[in-house]
C-alpha cells in the first residue's frame, strides 16, 4: 500500500515539450506521475527524469484518440497509485490549413486529438477527482482567445478547449474539482517540427517570433510548467475556470 497522503497525477503528451516539463515539475512537488504519449522511448526518458526527483512514475504508451487507451490511462493510474488528484492534458498537434484547403480528415484529426480526447479523459477522471477534490489543467494556446490565419483547425480546437475548460469548471465546482487552462505563445518544443516545418523554416519562424512577442523571445517548456504546477496544486486553491496566457505578451498585440 502506498502513502495515501501523496498525490498522483496523470500527464498526457509527457514524451516531450510542455507535457514532459510539467511531469517533471509536478514530481518536484512530491507528486507521483503517470504519463502517456505515443513514443515509448521518450516516455521512458521522462520517467527517468521524474524518478531522479525522488518521485515515482508509471508510463502508459498509446494513442489517446483510441477510447480504450484513454480508459486504460485512468484505470492504470488509479490502480497503480490508488488515487488520482491531477489531470494535465498536454497532448496535442498543430498543422497548417485554411477554410478553403483543410480537408475533413485533417479537421477530424485535429479536433479528435486536441479536443475530443481531452473531453473524454476529463469525463473518465471526474469520479476519481471528486474523491480527492482534484484539479484539471488543460494546455491550450494563444490561438484560443486570438485568431491567426492559416491555422484554422488548430485555432478552433484551442478555442473549443478554452470553452470546455470554463464550462467544466462551473459544472464540477460543486464536486470540489477545479479546472483551468494555460495559453502559451510560441514555446521551443517539437510541436511545429512535427506539424511539418523543416529545420530551415523552423529557425526562420523562431527568429520572426521574437518580433511578435513583446518580451522579445519565445518561451521555454519549464516556464509553462511552473504555471501548470501552480494551477494544479493548492497554491491556486481559489482559482477555477481561468484560461491564463503565458505568452510574452503575444495576446496583447494587434496585427502589424
Amino acid at each position: 500500500m502506498r502513502n495515501q497522503s501523496i498525490k498522483a497525477a496523470l500527464v498526457t503528451g509527457a514524451s516531450s515539450g510542455i507535457g514532459r516539463a510539467s511531469a517533471i515539475r509536478l514530481a518536484q512537488e512530491g507528486i507521483f506521475i503517470a504519463m502517456t504519449g505515443r513514443n515509448r522511448t521518450e516516455l521512458e526518458h521522462t520517467a527517468e527524469a521524474v524518478e531522479k526527483t525522488g518521485s515515482r512514475s508509471r508510463i502508459i504508451p498509446g494513442d489517446l484518440t483510441r477510447e480504450n487507451h484513454a480508459r486504460d490511462c485512468i484505470h492504470q493510474t488509479v490502480q497503480h497509485f490508488e488515487r488520482l488528484d491531477i489531470l494535465v492534458n498536454a497532448a496535442g498537434i498543430i498543422a497548417n490549413g485554411t477554410v478553403e484547403n483543410t480537408s475533413l480528415a485533417e479537421w477530424d484529426e485535429m479536433l479528435n486529438i486536441n479536443l475530443r480526447s481531452v473531453f473524454y479523459l476529463m469525463q473518465l477522471a471526474v469520479p476519481h477527482l471528486e474523491k480527492t477534490r482534484g484539479t484539471i489543467v488543460n494546455i491550450s494556446s494563444v490561438t484560443g482567445p486570438r485568431s491567426f490565419p492559416g491555422l484554422l483547425a488548430y485555432c478552433i480546437s484551442k478555442a473549443g478547449l478554452d470553452q470546455l475548460t470554463r464550462c467544466a469548471a462551473l459544472e464540477l465546482a460543486g464536486k470540489g474539482i477545479r479546472v483551468n487552462a494555460v495559453n502559451p505563445g510560441v514555446v521551443r518544443t517539437q510541436l511545429h517540427r512535427r506539424g511539418g516545418m523543416d529545420e530551415k523554416k523552423y529557425a526562420a519562424f523562431i527568429e520572426h517570433s521574437k518580433t511578435t512577442h513583446p518580451l522579445g523571445r519565445i518561451g521555454h517548456p519549464e516556464e509553462v510548467a511552473e504555471l501548470v504546477a501552480f494551477l494544479a496544486t493548492d497554491k491556486s486553491s481559489w482559482i477555477t475556470g481561468e484560461t491564463v496566457c503565458i505568452d510574452g505578451g503575444r495576446a496583447q498585440t494587434c496585427a502589424r
